[in-house]
């Protein structure tokens, strides 16, 4: 081996280079939450440096969380101007409600076959928690419950695939409610999500699918054009919050 492998072998580690990866997995997750629970708002600018101070970590370990978060369209990178927590456009947003609608409607009967008494309880806590963050008037808890509702009720069809895209879809509908929806808005009436549990324990397939559909539709009719002045923002204080639910 040439002296300069060995130099390249003992800097470069097996175990160095997975706690790399665990923590920049780390940082896309804490950033992943910190945009889609709408601490940071769509348009915010993430300079690399601040951010890398923040965690830190090297600019180059920040970058490739960018190309992460810009994979699943969460961020925007432009050369020249950095990267910026991405603003989805309006064709956008109609396009993922349709495929949110596509996806969601036609799941529900693999979640009636594989839903059990106990999966039905767990779904139904989070409808109940979601109704009391709204009550509460706590807008990034309900909307994170809300999301929660979605995904866990896929989930239940058995096929990780369809569960795995609703997920994203539903991560990119929390950016058009943070783009276009006023501040009283909402993701999703809870009173909604009871009645379409009510209809699946019902086994009224029909019906519950026209809700759901019915429900989506609402929920896209609800969101007006309003755009959140993002303004002079402290990053390191606002990731600091990230994480801590509020009560």
């Amino acid at each position: 081996m040439s002296d300069a492998k060995r130099k390249v072998s003992s800097v470069i580690k097996p175990s160095s280079l997975k706690r790399r990866e665990s923590k920049d997995e780390a940082i896309y997750e804490h950033l992943y939450q910190a945009i889609v629970e709408h601490h940071l708002e769509p348009g915010t600018r993430l300079p690399e440096d601040v951010l890398a101070e923040s965690y830190g970590v090297s600019r180059t370990s920040i970058r490739k969380v960018f190309q992460s978060l810009a994979h699943d369209k969460l961020v925007d990178i432009r050369m020249h101007h950095g990267a910026s927590v991405a603003q989805p456009s309006i064709k956008e947003a109609r396009d993922l409600f349709a495929a949110r609608r596509m996806i969601e409607v036609g799941a529900l009967p693999c979640v009636l076959k594989n839903a059990t008494e106990e999966s039905w309880q767990e779904i139904e806590d989070i409808a109940h928690q979601e109704d009391q963050a709204v009550q509460s008037q706590n807008r990034r808890q309900s909307i994170f419950l809300s999301g929660q509702f979605h995904i866990r009720l896929a989930r239940l069809s058995g096929n990780d695939v369809v569960a795995d895209i609703l997920e994203d879809l539903v991560a990119r509908t929390s950016l058009v409610i943070a783009t276009f929806g006023g501040s009283q808005s909402c993701s999703c009436p809870p009173s909604q999500h009871k009645e379409i549990l009510k209809l699946l324990r019902e086994k009224d397939m029909e019906a519950a699918q026209q809700w759901m559909d019915s429900h989506l539709r609402d929920i896209e009719r609800s969101v007006i054009l309003e755009r959140s002045d993002t303004g002079s923002l402290d990053l390191k204080a606002i990731l600091s919050r990230v994480g801590q639910r509020d009560s």
